[in-house]
């Protein structure tokens, strides 16, 4: 079994030996998390952060892990809407006026966190350069027309969502959505997550191993070696390019399991705040995956969790009735069955969790 480091409580092995599997099999290098009651009880990480092997994973080692960075967004669109200072139910253009645009005066917040707006994608094809200049493809988004009715159907915002969402938080706010974040829910929380990073942090940040069939399938807009350049890690591309390991995803997301306080005491959330997580905003089959799906606000829903993953692999859960949250993060990317090493992360600390 691959070796580990970090601490475990002997109830969460399970988790240690899901990890070690993992690490055996497929992955490079990766760390995962379990929080419970909003404390620790599994951080562990194993393996390499670069491809020939000669970098060991620590402790402080960060990775892109792209649509997990979602769930960061979302949870800071919350903080403003418990603080009462953003209303989930009113139009988006209320707080950015020219997002009026193009028939979209009716489209409400909720609409942009719960994949409904229409909004999935721009008009006509971005580059990495585009995304990497939020100011201009967010103005273009703010420009053109919903696909659909607005809340009528779902379909994944998948580059949109944080350009979106983060417009909203910044015009509510006076902050950007990754300095937001990083003074209300990272700093407060001690947390080592960051959307855009600086470049002290890059001596830390593990490479991302392009898939075995490649740098990106066909039809992607962004790759593995995309993520790994400079450009890349100094914009804020707030669905995809947060850089974190799964300790820092844990402690984040543990305030929606814990009833709005973090590890630390630091309450972000009222218990009516958390909950609002679990507000359906569509059942069915999503447009975009082409699969059933349940969205919340901003979360993939199932019963009372709240979950999402990035593409290749990295995952977050958090479960409100169990207070359990667990994370996993890599930098193998995968193509097919990218969740099953998270998922296994999970399985195990449920398995551990009623034994």
């Amino acid at each position: 079994m691959a070796e580990l480091h970090g601490q475990v409580d002997d109830r969460f092995a399970p988790v240690a030996q899901a990890l070690s599997a993992a690490l055996d099999a497929v992955d490079v290098g990766a760390s995962a998390a379990v929080y419970l009651d909003g404390e620790p009880v599994a951080d562990l990480w194993g393996g390499y952060a670069d491809a020939a092997r000669t970098v060991a994973w620590d402790r402080d080692t960060i990775v892109n892990v792209f649509s997990t960075t979602k769930p960061m967004v979302a949870l800071c669109a919350l903080i403003l809407a418990d603080r009462g200072e953003l209303d989930l139910d009113a139009p988006v253009a209320r707080y950015w006026p020219e997002f009026a645009a193009a028939g979209k005066h009716d489209v409400l917040v909720r609409h942009l966190l719960g994949h409904t707006a229409g909004l999935q994608d721009w008009d006509t094809p971005v580059s990495v350069a585009d995304l990497c200049d939020g100011p201009a493809v967010t103005a273009r988004l703010a420009a053109q027309a919903p696909r659909w009715e607005p809340g009528a159907a779902g379909g994944y915002h998948s580059l949109t969502f944080g350009f979106l969402v983060g417009e909203v938080i910044a015009r509510v706010s006076g902050r950007s959505v990754g300095t937001f974040f990083a003074e209300e829910v990272a700093g407060p929380l001690g947390a080592d997550f960051h959307i855009g990073l600086a470049p002290e942090h890059d001596h830390r940040v593990a490479a991302l191993i392009a898939a075995p069939g490649g740098d990106k399938p066909e039809g992607f807009a962004v790759g593995a070696s995309d993520a790994n350049t400079p450009q890349w890690r100094r914009a804020e591309i707030p669905a995809v390019n947060g850089h974190g390991n799964a300790r820092s995803v844990a402690a984040v997301q543990s305030v929606l399991a814990s009833g709005g306080v973090g590890g630390n005491g630091v309450r972000l959330l009222s218990p009516a705040g958390c909950e609002r997580v679990l507000e359906e905003q569509f059942r069915g089959t999503d447009r975009v995956l082409q699969s059933p799906i349940t969205w919340g606000l901003g979360y993939r829903l199932e019963n009372r969790t709240c979950s999402w993953g990035g593409w290749g692999g990295s995952l977050v859960l958090n479960d409100l009735d169990r207070r359990l949250t667990v994370a996993y993060v890599m930098n193998q990317v995968l193509w097919e069955d990218d969740y099953l090493r998270g998922l296994s992360i999970v399985m195990a600390a449920y398995e551990a969790l009623d034994a």
